[in-house]
């Protein structure tokens, strides 16, 4: 159902918006309005200007608070702002100290590796680096030469170079080490290194000892600065920890003051001569308002007017749901096509016995049915998914056509005889159709009830718009109740053998009817009050009708047979399940079971077959039925004080 609304208007001096907004409006549910835009008769209305202090200390308390590895810890809330804002101070400035730390000793780290990547190539020279580099009368060149060169390199060394290479690492592409070569000499021998791509690396001159030796040490000193940035990363931890519940209590104060304060985005000032006022407006329901009434009676500094004349100053409230929660998880295949407006039913109920009742048909299975009831309710239980909810429920549904239909997990009529019907083998003859499966039959009647059902609803919603047009001349109105109606009516006199009714109620009931709807807005300008008139010429008015009219007739036929896929899919799920139990060994009901075969069978079928049921009766909830009395153009309740349940201490 919808939940009823009511206008407000709040006010009181502007010194006091903060008080009544925390002591009154923070215990109900308001959508605000923009004061300036909605309230267009009042003048000299002022935007408040001020900047929210709440804003950048909220922001704080949320990095941290994401920060916290549990965030179920009951809160603290009984810090004052300004303790809060301290708090939060504090906190910043004591984790960006260690943040600082921490960015140093990573950096220190970074540092470090470089040079250990640098130095690792030559642990296998056994030279100290600091003496060799301080060599007189011979230099020495650390670097590396790739695998293709270092044969010609060898060739040159023990030949013609006076140049001796000592190697270090060799890897899949190139070979690290240093040459070592006369003063006089090395101007030709670096020449000649050059020459084969020999690529130096320049070690760090202040190392002194082994390369082997001073890795050693460089891991080492990363092992420290390790263990100095896990100690660092625990010290943080600790530090939030301990801070954890202050806080989370912070975050949640914060947050509800920050909204508290941008109130005023939606509030507007009005200065007289004596005192300087604020405005607030917006949706409340009738319950909460009845409430906010008595509460506030004896409190002389606020001001509150049930505004009239909704429709021509405040436009149309917007739509809040309340249904048992039985039928709640529904909710979201409304809010998929659109919420109702004020001025419409709220097709939730219906949604919810139609939808479940349809999928259970169509997917009738005691054991299906059952998995699909316990799986979708643990979800529902755990997670709180809508999509869990529905599921659950359709389950039920399932197993109560499984047990009419007498089918467990595929096994027909089996283990559990059918109270109803077989639906692969239910048949029923009709005049001059012949033959026919009875659960098709029996699903095309029940969409004329539905198709006949939605006609009534569209009446109640154009009685409620005031549309009379439609209530009454429409295909989906009064007209079209008459015509749909005395259609099926004989239909159905015809099939079951009784006599149909004559000619002469067969030209009133279905030809007026049809004239009605060829002439609908003409007559819809005349219930109004107004001229009839065509705009278009009476022969282009005629021809569009024509059309009209064909679109009418063919979207009745067609909606009318689309519930075939009803008694479609329960007779091809009962096909299926044949197939996978034939796969399975047992033909018949005889056979030696593969259960392999059979519990994934089944659990393909119940997974593809249900997704595929569940598109199709929303398909058939949404263009078949609500596509003739359902708008869906209302807009969503938003209160501006929404906090999530929080455990507050």
């Amino acid at each position: 159902m919808i939940v009823k609304m009511k206008f407000l208007s709040i006010s009181g001096p502007r010194t006091d918006i903060d008080r009544v907004t925390s002591q009154y409006l923070s215990k109900y549910e308001m959508q605000l309005e923009n004061a300036i835009t909605e309230l267009k008769t009042t003048d000299n209305l002022l935007p408040f200007m001020d900047l929210n202090p709440y804003k950048d200390p909220l922001a704080k308390a949320k990095q941290y608070a994401n920060m916290l590895p549990d965030q179920t810890i009951k809160m603290d809330t009984s810090l004052s702002a300004d303790e809060m804002i301290d708090l939060i101070r504090d906190l910043n400035h004591d984790y960006l100290e260690l943040k600082e730390k921490e960015e140093k000793v990573k950096k220190a780290k970074e540092e470090i590796l470089e040079k250990l990547h640098q130095m690792e190539p030559f642990q296998p020279l056994e030279l100290n680096i600091k003496e060799v580099t301080q060599y007189h009368y011979m230099v020495v060149r650390f670097g590396r030469v790739s695998l293709d060169y270092f044969h010609k390199l060898e060739k040159y060394l023990f030949d013609d170079l006076n140049a001796i290479f000592l190697e270090g690492i060799r890897d899949e592409n190139y070979v690290y080490g240093c040459y070592f070569a006369a003063h006089k000499e090395a101007g030709k021998i670096d020449s000649v290194f050059k020459s084969l791509h020999f690529e130096r690396v320049k070690l760090p001159e202040d190392y002194d000892g082994m390369p082997a030796e001073i890795c050693r040490e460089m891991k080492g000193q990363i092992e420290l600065l390790d263990q100095e940035a896990e100690d660092l990363k625990k010290k943080m931890g600790e530090y939030l920890s301990d801070h954890a519940s202050k806080i989370l209590g912070a975050q949640y104060k914060l947050e509800e003051l920050s909204n508290n304060f941008d109130v005023r985005k939606m509030a507007a000032r009005m200065e007289n001569d004596q005192e300087d006022y604020y405005i607030l407006c917006g949706w409340m329901s009738e319950k909460d308002v009845a409430s906010f009434i008595e509460e506030t009676k004896d409190d002389d500094r606020i001001t509150i007017v049930e505004e009239e004349g909704r429709e021509k100053f405040f436009g149309d409230p917007p739509t809040k749901l309340k249904n048992p929660r039985f039928f709640q998880p529904f909710e979201m295949f409304i809010r998929m096509y659109g919420l109702p407006a004020h001025d419409e039913m709220d097709p939730t109920v219906f949604v919810a016995l139609t939808y479940t009742f349809i999928f259970g048909a169509m997917f009738g299975d005691v054991g299906q049915g059952l998995c699909l009831f316990a799986l979708g309710g643990l979800i529902y239980w755990k997670k709180k998914m809508a999509l869990a909810g529905i599921i659950s429920i359709a389950g039920i549904f399932s197993t109560f056509f499984g047990f009419m239909f007498g089918s467990f997990f595929g096994f027909e009529g089996t283990i559990i005889k059918p109270i109803w019907l077989s639906p692969m083998h239910a048949m029923m003859k009709l005049p001059f159709l012949g033959q026919l499966n009875t659960v098709f039959i029996i699903a095309v009647a029940f969409g004329m009830g539905l198709i006949l059902l939605a006609m009534v609803f569209q009446i109640i919603n154009a009685w409620r718009r005031k549309d009379r047009e439609n209530m009454l001349f429409s295909p989906n109105g009064v007209a079209g109740l008459i015509f749909y109606g005395f259609l099926v009516a004989t239909i159905v006199l015809y099939m079951t053998g009784h006599k149909t009714p004559g000619n002469i109620l067969m030209a009133i009931f279905l030809g007026v009817p049809i004239i009605l709807f060829l002439l609908k807005e003409p007559l819809g300008q005349l219930i109004s009050g107004k001229k009839a008139k065509v705009e278009e010429g009476v022969g282009m008015f005629l021809i569009q009708g024509f059309f009209e009219l064909f679109e009418t007739m063919l979207s009745f036929f067609s909606n009318t047979i689309s519930f075939v896929r009803v008694g479609a899919f329960a007779v091809s799920h009962a096909a299926m399940m044949e197939v996978v139990l034939m796969l399975g060994g047992i033909t018949d009901g005889v056979g030696t079971p593969n259960w392999a075969v059979i519990v994934i069978g089944n659990i393909i079928v119940c997974a593809l077959e249900g997704l595929v049921v569940g598109i199709q009766v929303l398909r058939l909830e949404y263009y078949e039925m609500f596509s003739r009395f359902y708008r869906g153009s209302g807009r969503e309740f938003h209160p501006y004080n929404n906090h999530a349940n929080k455990n507050v201490n």
